[in-house]
């Protein structure tokens, strides 16, 4: 019996995404972005939820026509049921149910950022569990150790800004453009980060496994520190000679604190296989100096730029995965813009290889 064919949907934020895979295969991809939130410096909720039901229908039918395939043939739809932005998450959810119903197929919610722990898998065979995983996006910051699909552990979380939405914060103070974390991350390379170092939050020398703080982050202390800074520079006239080099001591800051957390993490589970995922994944420095510090005994997971974005195809591996395990609606469920992890247990990290 060939593998189940599944069309993954996602519209949780700007990207109005569908996919279809099969089997850990890639058939069809369409990610269609929204440049109208440029215009506003970030992600309107109103406006994202309009341009994605304007583009759904399209999006879709891009994704089946590649795949060269009809959407009667899919077996199962997988969705973004949350968390993200509740207008945006009820327009691919409201499709997605709509479809399943009329064709009498199977529905699956899926939870966006395990969507991303499944993004590297179908770009490298290997890229299963067990794993360290580092997730970053705009609107979470999580450290877990997944032992298996679906069995998931907290080491750590985001006490208040996520990493992006630092980025995103910072672009605005320094006037860049958006989306701020890919310009924050390309001007960083003009400058010298010595120039402007800032504080690691809740990184100390003498934090030990037990202190709470110990593999959690916070970077909302470090975005007022760049606030200070920039205040100060703009007032002396020499915002724009310092810019550059204010962005390379932002990155620096953000790329060590996750470092430093991930490689606890890995010492805390004995685990040496990292997985990072999230849109803040695809930012090369952060990559670059886990796999320096994970060194040629260990191992770092990641996808391509592309699968690194919201995409509908890790939402389709994702559905895959539950499918396998007996899941398909049982009764009606909705868009849930506070969804929890599924599978995510608070256990304390305890040494188990890997």
């Amino acid at each position: 019996m060939s593998a189940p064919l599944i069309l993954g949907l996602e519209t949780s934020c700007d990207e109005t995404s569908a996919a279809l895979v099969q089997d850990g295969r890639i058939l069809g991809h369409v990610i269609l972005s929204q440049d109208v939130h440029r215009v506003y410096g970030g992600v309107v909720p109103e406006l994202a939820a309009r341009a994605h039901l304007a583009v759904v229908d399209d999006v879709v039918r891009g994704a089946l026509e590649e795949a060269e395939v009809s959407l009667d043939q899919v077996d199962a739809i997988g969705v973004t049921a949350g968390p993200g932005l509740i207008g945006a998450l009820l327009v691919g959810v409201c499709w997605a149910r709509a479809a399943a119903f009329a064709l009498g197929k199977p529905v699956l919610p899926v939870h966006h950022m395990e969507a991303h722990l499944f993004a590297p898998s179908l770009e490298d065979a290997a890229a299963r569990p067990p794993f360290i995983a580092l997730l970053v996006s705009g609107g979470h910051t999580l450290l877990l150790h997944a032992r298996k699909w679906g069995d998931y552990h907290l080491l750590g979380e985001t006490r208040d800004d996520a990493a992006g939405e630092a980025y995103d914060k910072v672009a605005r103070i320094l006037d860049l453009p958006y989306p701020g974390g890919p310009q924050v991350e390309r001007l960083s390379r003009e400058g010298n980060p010595a120039r402007h170092p800032f504080p690691r939050p809740m990184v100390r020398g003498s934090q030990d496994p037990h202190d709470p703080n110990h593999l959690d982050v916070s970077f909302s202390g470090l975005k007022t520190a760049v606030a200070t800074q920039v205040a100060r520079l703009r007032e002396e006239g020499t915002l724009d000679q310092e810019r550059a080099h204010v962005a390379a001591g932002f990155q620096a800051a953000v790329v060590d604190t996750l470092a430093t957390k991930t490689l606890r993490a890995v010492s805390a589970t004995g685990c040496r296989r990292v997985l990072l995922g999230g849109g803040v994944s695809a930012n090369q420095g952060l990559r670059s100096e886990l796999k320096r510090r994970l060194g040629p005994e260990g191992t770092l997971l990641t996808a391509s730029p592309r699968l690194s974005l919201d995409n509908g195809a890790m939402v389709a591996q994702a559905a895959a995965f539950h499918l396998s395990r007996g899941g398909g609606e049982s009764e009606p469920f909705s868009a849930d813009a506070g969804l929890s992890f599924p599978g995510l247990s608070r256990e304390p990290a305890v040494a188990a290889g890997g």
